[in-house]
């Protein structure tokens, strides 16, 4: 595992947490302002120092927060900092400086897959047809679609929940939010051109359930409801 830490303190991040020194990870150590100013890759877990000025560290947390990092950040604070914790930081996870090397360990090791889990929750799949939200690609057998905003939109609500029918109005309040006054006319114009960029094999996975809505359903499960 490669940690970044970021920190002020002399000795970096082994002075910081010294459980690092019995625990097999590379460490790269950057300021804290460096976090601040500069793009952060090429780690697994971000650690941010806020034993001294704690102001900057939650600073910090928000930039790589707001950043699309899909790597956790942990803020390592001392005791008397704990009464200031906000969760609007934007860490995943705080530790103290006097983590045993067992503790460390674990913690870092569920941040990862936590982190892990949430990332593979924003990609739906149904049969052959994957909705990444992270990306805004819906690819099909691999090959990704050419679809607008709302045909992104639209797909993705119905890939949410497969076999759930899904009424033109709640469509219209997922896609186009409540604030919108068209007709649900719009929606079944949206699901034509979804089901043209489909092509013939797979249109048939949004399925109308008339006088209702529509559905996602997988093109195995389908055939079987024809038969």
């Amino acid at each position: 595992m490669h940690l970044l830490v970021l920190t002020d303190r002399p000795g970096g991040g082994r002075a910081l947490l010294p459980s690092l020194e019995y625990l097999d990870h590379s460490i790269e150590d950057i300021t804290v302002e460096e976090g601040l100013t500069r793009p952060v890759s090429g780690c697994d877990v971000v650690l941010v120092d806020g034993t001294g000025d704690l102001r900057r560290a939650a600073a910090a947390c928000r930039s790589l927060s707001l950043d699309e990092r899909g790597r956790p950040v942990c803020l390592v604070i001392g005791e008397g900092g704990l009464a200031a914790l906000k969760l609007t930081w934007g860490f995943d996870e705080w530790l103290l400086p006097g983590a045993s090397p067992v503790e460390l360990e674990t913690r870092l090791r569920l941040m990862i897959d936590r982190t892990s889990l949430e990332q593979g929750q924003r990609a739906a799949s149904v049969g052959d047809l994957v909705v990444d939200e992270d990306s805004y690609q819906v690819r099909l057998r691999g090959r990704p679609l050419d679809l607008t905003f709302r045909e992104f939109e639209l797909i993705k609500a119905l890939a949410s929940a497969p076999n759930r029918v899904f009424t033109r109005d709640l469509l219209l309040q997922e896609v186009w939010g409540y604030d919108y006054f068209g007709g649900s006319r719009t929606v079944d114009v949206h699901v034509r051109r979804l089901r043209a960029k489909l092509g013939p094999e797979y249109e048939s996975m949004i399925a109308t359930v008339r006088g209702v809505g529509y559905k996602l359903v997988p093109p195995g499960q389908r055939d079987r409801e024809d038969d």
